[in-house]
């Protein structure tokens, strides 16, 4: 499977298609390899003793498939990092000067990163899993014997054989050539497929476009190229994603704020105040703590993590846990027609013979045409179900040229039961019939009825190769095929539809035939059809019809390459689907790449969401979990970053205004943990319908920025007005304890703000919290753990006052920002 990784400009690519990812030289050089002779070919293969000996000599193929991190970076990455080593530092000084009810955050700090690591682990085994069921199983040539094996298993020497689709697992050198063409395009950026004979080197990473073979497989393991490239990009590297670069965006904002507002307020308790030392200690790490948004990186990780184990119980593989978010905010997805909305299979529902053409002579061109090919695409499968050859075949096939998404047909040539030779082309018939041939408007009726139309045409002489052999072709006969619609695929239009996310269906087929399709599944603009060779070949006009229409057929691979192009300058974040060779080079280009499990292994090397249970209403799960990951982390990070915010604020206060700071660790641990810790971990996994916005950092900090200014200011007031209110011994913590009670309830009112609208179970939640800080303010030995006893009427009922005027303020200003900026 192959893997991505950010190039060095910040574009998106798969790994194994930059070679100048790594440092090459000539001997990763996938044009001009340094190739030593090619070897003997042995058309048997190995025996089963020699495969035995080179196992033995570790000759193996053994490049571990890795589809996440293992286990030991999982636990280094959610152990090791910078607010983890702030708050570890911290927390180890608070064990030393302070009860262990100040040192309770430390604990929290191991309850989440312990979550990060099991959730991600679980998301781990079941990535591995489903990487297992979509591992390519590659055909290889033993004992004379052709058998499909797991990559892993083959070994140097092996035979391995090569049909359309199929992906070069290792380096070799090509044995056998049956019209093999391989697209190296992952490896060098070159579109055009390359012509292989035998005796041409081939590389791993690279693909069969048409045609067959079998090569020798001369570099296996690590020394294969594609597995060097391999070494510099795990699959788990993560391409774009909005809300990690958001994130990694706050982090950054958060830790320049930190920095120098934890020096004044270390000078500020410990210096300038003259009080017990390790009192002040413990109020400055109060105020130092509260400032890191630690939960917000692991709840993050969490819900990606735990989105990948929900699509992984409905057959999804997600190779990239980015694309989840991805695919939530695609606004067009392209869609191949064959795979996609039709069932692979298809049906032969009648023959016409054309110019007076025998109708049994015809069947037997298609019965022997139909044994030309050890391959055949689904279109020559329907012919070979509907006229199967005989034991004993009267015609014997001399030459065969496979199909190609490129020329749109393919061809064969046969000696006939007489000794008569004949050559024969089968294909699209607007391809190769001249532009005002009259068989064109019968078969343009036949396209209107979502009907696939193939034309079986003679070529004149026996040269399959020859110039202008199609232009001179004899039309002989039209195949009818009728496609099975996959039942699903209406109400998945209807979905996207529903989502406001527009659908372009593009096809290799007839532009009419795929737009009648189209519309029997109910397809908006379905009758907006355009036939790709009269798409304009400037940018900006083609990005024009492609917002104009729906429906494009006779497109070619590079077309489909250009099309996402076209959109994506537009703007557009774009999707691609599909499952065959044609359609990689589009799948690789796109924001999100969606292969069939049963599609080649080229597209599903490529693609970053493989439906392993090959159906389309799959992806309505998969848009679905992205919303629900990015409407809820923007909900969580609301909470976290007011927390910052204010945490931020107070500490400024305390430092310009010269006061002792006013809580504890204890204080700001239990206000964490009701206000932000325990829902905040519900939230990230509730159902979440709401459209995927932009612009993630501008939305969170229009929200949290205002609400840690007013939840600061109100629970600052609160204190000095305190202060003076209070006198004597235990000032200090009555004074807290006023200022927790104000702090508290704005950040419960920020809370039940951010759970809107409200459920049954949302509002359970914020009741639970508030319930959970009651009981700390009745039960006496949660007093003496906490510090937190409210002395008299009234400071405590001020506190109240303060926090129902601040909650009026927040209500006021989230319901502007929410007009002024949309929600």
């Amino acid at each position: 499977m192959t893997q991505r990784a950010l190039d060095s400009s910040g574009e998106q690519t798969p790994g194994p298609s930059r070679p100048a990812m790594i440092d090459a030289g000539a001997e990763l050089d996938p044009v001009h390899p340094m190739e030593p002779p090619p070897p003997p070919h042995r058309p048997d293969g190995l025996s089963t003793a020699e495969v035995a000996e080179r196992v033995a000599r570790g000759e193996v193929n053994d490049v571990p498939v890795r589809s996440s991190r293992s286990i030991t970076e999982i636990v280094r990455a959610n152990v090791l990092t910078r607010f983890n080593l702030i708050i570890g530092v911290l927390w180890v000084i608070m064990l030393f000067v302070a009860p262990i009810q100040d040192s309770l955050f430390g604990f929290v700090i191991v309850a989440n990163t312990g979550i990060g690591i099991i959730q991600e682990w679980r998301a781990k085994r079941t990535l591995d899993s489903l990487a297992v069921i979509g591992e390519a199983k590659p055909t290889v040539r033993r004992d004379g014997v052709a058998a499909e094996i797991s990559t892993s298993e083959i070994v140097l020497g092996d035979l391995v054989e090569l049909g359309p689709g199929d992906k070069v697992v290792v380096d070799g050198t090509v044995a056998e050539a049956d019209g093999l063409e391989i697209d190296e395009s992952l490896l060098t950026g070159e579109a055009d497929p390359v012509l292989k004979r035998a005796g041409d080197p081939v590389m791993s990473g690279s693909f069969v476009v048409a045609g067959g073979g079998a090569f020798t497989a001369t570099k296996v393991g690590r020394e294969a190229y594609a597995a060097q490239l391999a070494e510099e990009a795990s699959r788990f590297t993560l391409v774009h994603s909005e809300l990690r670069s958001g994130i990694s965006t706050i982090l950054k904002y958060v830790t320049w704020m930190m920095v120098p507002t934890a020096i004044g307020l270390i000078i500020s308790q410990l210096v300038v105040k003259d009080n017990n030392f390790k009192d002040s200690v413990a109020r400055t790490v109060g105020g130092i703590v509260p400032m890191i948004p630690e939960g917000l990186v692991l709840l993050t990780s969490v819900a990606f993590a735990i989105g990948v184990v929900r699509l992984g119980r409905k057959q999804c593989l997600v190779q990239e846990l980015p694309a989840i978010e991805g695919l939530a905010r695609v606004d067009v997805v392209c869609l191949d027609k064959t795979g996609t909305l039709t069932e692979g299979g298809m049906d032969v529902t009648e023959v016409r013979p054309l110019n007076g053409s025998d109708e049994a002579y015809v069947k037997e061109v298609l019965r022997t045409f139909g044994a030309s090919d050890p391959r055949p695409n689904a279109s020559l499968q329907a012919i070979i179900d509907a006229y199967p050859a005989g034991e004993e075949a009267a015609w014997t096939v001399t030459d065969a040229m496979p199909f190609s998404s490129a020329r749109k047909y393919s061809g064969a040539a046969f000696t006939e039961s007489d000794g008569t030779a004949s050559a024969w082309l089968l294909g699209a018939p607007d391809v190769l019939l001249s532009e005002g041939d009259a068989t064109l408007a019968e078969i343009e009726q036949l396209n209107e009825q979502g009907l696939r139309v193939l034309l079986l045409a003679r070529v004149r002489g026996d040269d399959l190769d020859a110039p202008g052999a199609a232009a001179g072709a004899a039309p002989t006969a039209l195949v009818v095929l009728e496609q099975r619609l996959r039942p699903d695929a209406g109400d998945t239009l209807a979905y996207f539809a529903d989502q406001n996310v527009a659908t372009k269906v593009i096809s290799g087929d007839n532009a009419v035939s795929v737009g009648a399709v189209a519309g029997k599944l109910g397809l908006a603009g379905a009758e907006n059809t355009l036939d790709a060779r009269r798409l304009p070949t400037d940018p900006d006009e083609m990005a024009t019809a492609m917002e104009q229409n729906a429906v494009f057929g006779r497109v070619t691979p590079q077309q489909k390459r250009d099309m996402v192009a076209a959109l994506q300058s537009r703007g557009h974040t774009v999707a691609m689907t599909g499952d065959g060779v044609n359609d990689v080079l589009a799948l690789k280009d796109a924001d999100i790449g969606v292969s069939m499990g049963s599609g080649s292994e080229a597209t599903r090397a490529v693609a970053q969401i493989v439906l392993l249970n090959n159906s389309f209403a799959t992806l309505p799960s998969v848009v679905a979990e992205g919303r629900r990951v990015i409407g809820n982390i923007t909900r969580v990070a609301t909470l976290f970053l007011t927390k910052t915010v204010y945490s931020v604020l107070l500490a400024i206060l305390v430092v310009c205004t010269q006061v002792e700071y006013p809580f504890l660790p204890r204080h700001l641990t239990l206000l964490a943990t009701l206000t932000i810790g325990v829902p905040a971990f519900f939230l990230a996994l509730a159902p979440n319908k709401e459209r995927a916005q932009p612009h993630f950092v501008r939305r969170v900090m229009r929200y949290a920025i205002p609400s840690g200014v007013i939840a600061a200011a109100a629970t600052f007031t609160t204190y000095l007005v305190a202060r003076h209110h209070y006198t004597g011994e235990g000032a200090l913590d009555a004074e807290t304890s006023a200022a927790t009670l104000t702090l508290f309830l704005v950040a419960m009112w920020v809370l039940a703000i951010i759970a809107r609208p409200y459920t049954w179970w949302r509002i359970g939640l914020v009741a639970a919290m508030g319930l959970g800080f009651l009981i700390v303010l009745v039960v006496p030995w949660l007093q003496d753990f906490f510090a937190l006893k409210l002395v008299g009427t009234t400071m405590p009922w001020t506190a109240v006052g303060i926090a129902v005027a601040a909650a009026a303020l927040l209500e006021f200003v989230w319901r502007w920002v929410g007009r002024r900026f949309g929600m």
